[in-house]
This record gives structure tokens, C-alpha cells and sequence, in this order.
């Protein structure tokens, strides 16, 4: 049996370079592509013969978990078909186990495989010309190349189970914003630093980190037996073994289940054309943050509100300049300005359903899900705008050591702000231009309750996030230990708000559902 599934995975494997001229095109453009990836990282890594053992040891590690991370994702994104998909076995009768390991010992035979084996083996030579043992260097690389494979089997069949009726490009919109969210502040961070040839002291930093995790471990064996006695690099060897059982361990749970499930049909075509209904959950609150999501991209009140934000925040810069305030304290106020209004945005976000609001009320929608489903947008918004604004402030800001502060303060203004938003935008909402209307057309307001509405998230916000703020001015000025507190605090603050705010918010909205109805239908 293990014998034939492998001669089937070579002849898929032979199989994929026949069909129409446009996919031979496309598949043998991909294989150029990965092959010359290949090459050139091999090259990369043979240059390094001569470099110091501490580079090495970076680029192997940083490489190495970028390349794990990869094969993680791809199946993810790409959302291919698995051609050796276990319920596709089920008539065979084979037992789970076995089926498992047959399966994971085909997923070596890949294109993707063949290069990943290519690079480790050129840099197992790097690290065997720095005096490291031969088994050392096999033994990192069928650990690195074992742990991309299972990681890359494991993730495609959580795909098959979860994602493979939910294929979309909001989906995929959705994934690249987590690949943003980690790409950008990294790349953000290796800019910033100063090499003059040698390991800057923050990227030695990242490597230790990363050589503890699953990502680094595998990878970064070898370059600890180079640097230190076997002894030392124990607890690198413990982690890429215990990454390893595990994934093998998830592998054999998800084949077992896989074969007693039956593979659901892909109706791409009854699902054409629902956009974010067709990859949010079929829960009321999935409804709803589909629904709120089409109004965040696509209704010109919500895009005019969304690129003030920046604007505003930019303007504020200005005469703090001309005050004489130092450019690299500048730097820092525009972010904690961006997560403040991102926060204050949703706190009238129900006024602007106008009388559409009728469908949540007369279909006894919880509260809890009214609630959490307008977050959905701001949160999707907000969360990838701050991770790439944060790093870069503090880039120009010039000292990384004031980052968690930076996020904490940011983190607790933002969560707060939702917070006290789920609980304005029902229990004080005014009037706003209806839809269709131009966004810069307000309506005539009676009363002070829009003013009293704004002010009080605004300021609530601010108030309740005070102490995150302090700290992260104590961190400023040159406070380490307040760095960290401001971090963890400003989390705490800004989940406890959150939580709160979407439990009052969510029982306000229950009480008031006939004056909810009643205002939608007097605005």
C-alpha cells in the first residue's frame, strides 16, 4: 500500500505538467520561479562559509522560520485541492495510523520539498565547515525539513475540514492583512537596524527568541552546537523534538477524523456573488459583521470617516513642530491619536442603519451579536493599521526599547474607545446623514445629546486608558520596567472595557429595542 500511494504521488507529481497550454504555462512559471528561489538561496547561504558563526546562525534561524512560516501558510492561502486529501482512502479500509504515516512520508515527494531539502543541505555544509559533528547537521536538517512537511500536511487539512467551502477573495483579503500585520513591523524593524558588520544586539535578540520557538528550533540546532558545548544546545534539540510530536500527533488526530467525515461539495457557484456573507460564520453575529463590513467598504459616510482619521491625526503633528517639541517625540503622537478615533468611530455606528435596523429588532437578534458583529469591521480596520503605524513611530522615534509601551497605550485607547461605542451607539444615538446622502450633509440636531455622546467616549477613553498613558510617558523617559507595564496593563484595561462595554451595550440593546425602532423611523 505505502508503495502505491507513493507511485501515485510521483505520477500527480509528472501529472501536473500536462493539460491545456495555459496551464502547462502557468505550472512550469511557477517551477522557474521556486527553482530560481532555490538557487539563489542556496548561493546566499554557500557564501556564507567564510562569515562569522553569529551570521550564519541569523540567517539560518530568521530564514529557516520564515520558510516554516511559508509552508504554514501557503496551504491557507492558496486553498488548493490536496490531490492525497485522506477521505479519499476511505474505500481502502485502511487504518488511521497507518494511512497517516504513508500520507506523511508522500508529502516529501513535492517540488516545494525538493528545494526546501536543496537549502537545508547547503546549509548543514555551512555549519560542517564551522567544525560541527556530521549528525549534528543530519539531524537539523531532517528536522527542519520534517517539521515544514507535517506543518504543511497539518494546515492543508484544516483547510480540507474548515476553509474549503468558504474559498473567496474576501478571504483571501483576510489573510493578507494577518501577512501584513507580521511582514510590515518586522520589515520595519530589520531597517532600523545598524549593522557595521556584525549581529546588531536586537536581531541577536529575535534569533535566541526564535531558536525557542517551533518556527526557529529545527534550524537553529547546529548553529548552537557551533557556538556552545552540546550540552547548552539541549533545550533548542528538546523544542524541535517536541514540535515535531506534536505535529505528527495532530497529523494522525486530523487523518482519523478526516476519515470519518465525508468530503462536502464545493458549491463555488450557489455561493457566487455573497461576498463577505459567504466567509463570515451563519450565525446572526457572522450576518451582521458581513453586513457591516459591506457598509465600512462600500458606504461613502463610513470611507470619508475612515480617511479623516489619518489626516486629522497627521495635522495635529504641525504645531507641535513649530512649538519646538523635538521631532522624534512627534513622531509618536499621531498613533495613539489613530487608535483613539478608530475606537471613538462605532459610537453612533447604529444610527447610520437608518430604518434598517428594523431586521435585527424584529428577528430577535441577541444583543451580544448586534454588538460584536459591528466590531468585526473596526477591528479588521484598526487591528493591521496599528500594527504597521506603531513599529514605524517608533522606528523614527529612534529607540525600540519604548515599542510595548507604544502598543500598550495604543491597545488600551482603541479597546476602550469599542468598548464605550458598544454602549453609546444604543443607548445615546443621534442623527446622521441618511444613506445615499453625502457624507458632509449633516442634519439640523436638536439638543446636546450628539455633543454629550462624543464627549463621553472621547473622553472616557482617554480617562479610563490614564494609567497605560502614564506609563508609557514613564517609559519615555527612560523608564524600562514601566515599558512592559504599560504594555500588559494597557492590554488588561482595554479587554476589561471591551468585555463590559459589549455586556451593557448588549443589554441596553434589549431594553431599548421599540425606541431604537422609534428613533431609526424619526431621523
Amino acid at each position: 500500500m505505502a508503495a502505491h500511494v507513493l507511485r501515485l504521488r510521483i505520477a500527480l507529481l509528472l501529472g501536473a505538467v500536462r493539460g491545456d497550454s495555459g496551464h502547462v504555462t502557468r505550472v512550469l512559471l511557477g517551477l522557474l520561479l521556486l527553482v530560481m528561489a532555490a538557487v539563489i538561496a542556496c548561493w546566499a547561504l554557500l557564501t556564507l562559509r567564510d562569515a562569522p558563526t553569529e551570521v550564519v546562525l541569523a540567517v539560518t534561524v530568521l530564514g529557516g522560520s520564515a520558510v516554516t512560516l511559508g509552508f504554514a501558510l501557503a496551504p491557507l492561502i492558496a486553498g488548493a485541492t490536496d490531490p492525497l486529501d485522506p477521505r479519499r482512502f476511505i474505500v481502502l479500509g485502511l487504518p488511521g495510523g497507518r494511512l497517516a504515516a504513508v500520507l506523511a512520508v508522500a508529502g516529501f515527494l513535492s517540488v516545494p520539498s525538493f528545494a526546501l531539502i536543496a537549502v537545508a543541505v547547503c546549509a548543514a555544509v555551512v555549519w560542517a565547515d564551522r567544525g560541527v559533528p556530521g549528525w549534528v547537521t543530519a539531524v537539523g536538517v531532517v528536522l527542519g525539513v520534517a517539521t515544514c512537511v507535517l506543518l504543511a500536511r497539518v494546515c492543508m487539512a484544516l483547510t480540507a475540514l474548515f476553509l474549503r467551502e468558504r474559498r473567496s477573495r474576501e478571504l483571501a483579503g483576510v489573510f493578507a492583512l494577518l501577512v501584513l500585520v507580521v511582514a510590515v513591523p518586522v520589515g520595519v524593524f530589520f531597517g532600523s537596524l545598524e549593522w557595521r558588520g556584525q549581529v546588531p544586539s536586537q536581531l541577536a535578540e529575535a534569533v535566541s527568541v526564535l531558536a525557542l520557538t517551533p518556527l526557529g528550533a529545527a534550524w537553529a540546532y547546529p548553529g548552537a552546537v557551533a557556538q556552545h558545548q552540546t550540552g547548552a544546545a539541549a533545550p533548542v534539540l528538546l523544542v524541535a523534538l517536541g514540535t515535531l510530536v506534536a505535529l505528527g500527533l495532530i497529523w494522525v488526530l486530523l487523518v482519523r477524523r478526516l476519515l470519518s467525515t465525508t468530503e462536502r461539495p464545493v458549491a463555488v457557484r450557489v455561493r457566487g456573488g455573497l461576498g463577505w456573507f459567504a466567509v463570515a460564520p451563519g450565525t446572526p453575529g457572522g450576518a451582521i459583521a458581513a453586513r457591516s463590513l459591506i457598509y465600512w467598504l462600500r458606504d461613502l459616510r463610513y470611507l470619508v470617516n475612515i480617511a479623516v482619521i489619518p489626516v486629522a491625526a497627521v495635522l495635529t503633528t504641525v504645531p507641535l513642530l513649530f512649538a519646538g517639541v523635538p521631532p522624534e517625540i512627534v513622531a509618536l503622537v499621531p498613533v495613539p491619536i489613530i487608535a483613539l478615533f478608530l475606537g471613538w468611530f462605532p459610537h453612533n455606528d447604529l444610527a447610520y442603519d437608518s430604518t434598517a435596523i428594523w431586521m435585527h429588532i424584529a428577528s430577535g437578534v441577541r444583543g451580544v451579536s448586534d454588538r460584536v458583529g459591528r466590531l468585526v469591521p473596526v477591528l479588521l480596520i484598526g487591528i493591521p493599521l496599528l500594527a504597521v503605524a506603531v513599529p514605524v513611530a517608533v522606528a523614527l522615534h529612534g529607540r525600540w526599547a519604548f515599542l510595548p509601551a507604544m502598543a500598550g497605550a495604543c491597545a488600551a485607547l482603541f479597546l476602550t474607545g469599542l468598548g464605550l461605542s458598544s454602549i453609546s451607539s444604543v443607548a445615546a444615538p443621534y442623527a446622521v446623514s441618511r444613506p445615499g446622502e453625502s457624507p458632509f450633509q449633516q442634519p439640523q440636531r436638536v439638543g446636546s445629546g450628539a455633543a454629550i455622546a462624543q464627549g463621553a467616549v472621547m473622553l472616557g477613553g482617554i480617562l479610563i486608558s490614564a494609567p497605560a498613558l502614564w506609563w508609557a510617558w514613564l517609559a519615555l523617559n527612560g523608564d524600562p520596567d514601566a515599558a512592559m507595564l504599560a504594555l500588559w496593563g494597557g492590554l488588561a484595561i482595554g479587554a476589561v472595557v471591551l468585555v463590559v462595554g459589549i455586556a451593557i451595550g448588549s443589554a441596553v440593546f434589549r431594553q431599548r429595542g421599540g425606541r431604537l425602532m422609534e428613533f431609526a423611523e424619526s431621523v
